[in-house]
């Protein structure tokens, strides 16, 4: 056997195992799973446009529930019939099962007085914990608009919500700088004045460079911010999708991941196992950070959440 061979350079050029061994960075290894606590989780899910959708949520729901998570939300949009879906999607969750459900409200599209009524139909309906948004404009509108005799922003929505009951309000935070901000800092400025109000908790927008939230947590306690900021965490299967729908909002998607999902556009399976691993490995650096809570955008699907929430530590409850 030859133990010279993997001192010298490789045919590509590149030091053989060995000399990047003893010549190059060491990569500490994260924690084993005993070590740390499993940390507390959130969910999010959307309310089903079709009977079929139903169904799928429905089941996403009751797979995930023995987990135990702090709250689960559901997203929302400004009036109609999105709104009615939200609200009965809540309502249900109430009545039927053991989760603590968190609503989505948006200024977008109603007066103060409307909102308001939506407010107090779920403190009726035993919600206690509203998701506060500014909301984004309706399609086919270049810009956000507030609504003349509306809340303005998030900041005014908290403080509004507030004056109806005493309502845990979680607020949504971007790691990356919402993209109507005119800077960082008046988007850190922003999160500042939805805490003054009355906020309890930040949920950020997606990301997928461990380092960006790390920083963002940085800043904010520069700020003078000190409530829980959660990492909001998509695991990714569509890769396509999501790196349009990212485009969108301001999620930068590294160029690492495109290699990662590389050639998988007709092999969902695979994806799916792609997906679970990179999200693992998000989580773990961001709990091996110190990070101890972590917001889901399920998309519906409780197979992807629940591998990874697993492989956090988290365990079904008795």
């Amino acid at each position: 056997m030859n133990h010279v061979a993997d001192h010298a350079p490789t045919a590509s050029g590149r030091p053989g195992t060995l000399q990047r061994w003893l010549t190059g960075p060491r990569v500490a290894g994260l924690p084993v799973p005993n070590e740390l606590p499993p940390p507390a989780l959130s969910f999010e899910f959307f309310p089903p446009r079709t009977e079929a959708l139903e169904q799928q949520l429905w089941s996403c729901v009751r797979r995930l529930e023995p987990l135990a998570p702090r709250f689960v939300s559901v997203t929302y949009g400004a009036g109609g019939t999105t709104q009615e879906r939200t609200h009965a999607t809540v309502a249900r969750l109430v009545s039927e099962t053991g989760l603590t459900p968190a609503a989505h409200l948006t200024c977008v599209g109603a007066s103060r007085a409307e909102v308001d009524a939506v407010a107090r139909r779920y403190w009726e309906a035993g919600v206690r914990h509203i998701v506060a948004l500014r909301g984004d404009a309706p399609a086919g509108e270049s810009g956000y608009t507030p609504h003349p005799e509306g809340y303005a922003y998030a900041a005014d929505l908290v403080a509004g919500l507030k004056k109806i009951g005493d309502f845990e309000i979680s607020v949504a935070a971007y790691p990356e700088t919402h993209p109507a901000a005119l800077s960082p800092e008046q988007d850190l400025d922003n999160l500042k004045r939805k805490i003054d109000a009355g906020a309890t908790r930040a949920i950020t927008q997606y990301f997928f460079d461990t380092e960006v939230f790390l920083r963002f947590l940085d800043r904010c306690l520069a700020a003078g911010i000190t409530v829980p900021i959660v990492p909001g965490i998509l695991p990714v299967s569509n890769f396509t999708q999501v790196k349009k729908f990212s485009a969108m909002c301001g999620t930068s998607v590294p160029a690492w991941m495109g290699t990662l999902f590389e050639g998988l556009d007709e092999d969902a399976e695979t994806r799916r196992m792609v997906a679970a691993a990179l999200a693992a490995e998000q989580v773990r650096l961001l709990q091996a950070n110190g990070v101890d809570e972590f917001h889901f955008y399920t998309l519906n699907r409780a197979d992807l959440t629940y591998a990874i929430a697993h492989i956090l530590g988290a365990r079904p409850k008795a």
